[in-house]
C-alpha cells in the first residue's frame, strides 16, 4: 500500500489514500517470482501455494490465466508442474500488471460504461489521476521479473522457511 502525502501551498496533509493493486495480481507476482527462483524445477501449485500460505483454489485460477498470458508453461503427470515460459528478464512488470489489472480504474468515473458524471465534461480530477496511472505504469516498464529475484538466497531461504523446510540455501 502506498501512503501519499499531499503537498499544496506549502501544508503538508498525510492521507491515507492508496492505491492498491487486486489480490489476483499479487498472487501472480508471487507465483512468478516463485518460478523464476527455481528454474530447474517444475514446483506445483499445491507447493507454492503452502509456501505462500495462500488458496490452492485461487492459484491454480492465476496459474491457468497466466498460462493462457503465455507467461508460464504447465506440465502434467507425475513430474508435472510449473515453470516460466521465457526468461525472467523478458518478462516485464507492466506487461504482467496490465494482464491482470485490464483496465486499472482508479476512481468510478474512468469506467466509460459505468461511470457516469456529471462532472466528467469540466472534472481535473480524472485528469490528476489519469496522468498518476501513467506515471505509475512508466514506472513499472523499467523492472522486469529478473529484476525481482536477482539476489534469490534470502528469498528461497525464507519460501524454505514458509515451507517448513531447510534453512541452508545452496
Amino acid at each position: 500500500m502506498l501512503g501519499i502525502t499531499l503537498r499544496r501551498c506549502g501544508a503538508s496533509i498525510p492521507s491515507k489514500a492508496s492505491m492498491r493493486l487486486t489480490v489476483y495480481t499479487d498472487f501472480s507476482l508471487r507465483l512468478l517470482m516463485y518460478l523464476a527462483l527455481q528454474p530447474q524445477r517444475r514446483p506445483t501449485i499445491a507447493e507454492i501455494a503452502t509456501s505462500y500460505g495462500i488458496s490452492r483454489h485461487h492459484l491454480q485460477k492465476v496459474a491457468y490465466e497466466l498460462g493462457a498470458a503465455g507467461y508460464i508453461t504447465t506440465t502434467r503427470g507425475r513430474n508435472g508442474g510449473l515453470s516460466l515460459a521465457r526468461p525472467p528478464g523478458d518478462i516485464g512488470l507492466d506487461a504482467v500488471i496490465a494482464s491482470t489489472e485490464p483496465d486499472m480504474a482508479l476512481a468510478p468515473c474512468f469506467d466509460d460504461v459505468n461511470g457516469a458524471c456529471i462532472l466528467t465534461p469540466a472534472c481535473r480530477l480524472r485528469r490528476a489521476l489519469g496522468e498518476a496511472r501513467a506515471a505509475f505504469r512508466q514506472a513499472l516498464q523499467a523492472y522486469t521479473l529478473a529484476d525481482l529475484v536477482d539476489d534469490p538466497a534470502p528469498l528461497r531461504q525464507l519460501l524454505a522457511l514458509a515451507r517448513g523446510g531447510p534453512t541452508q540455501i545452496d
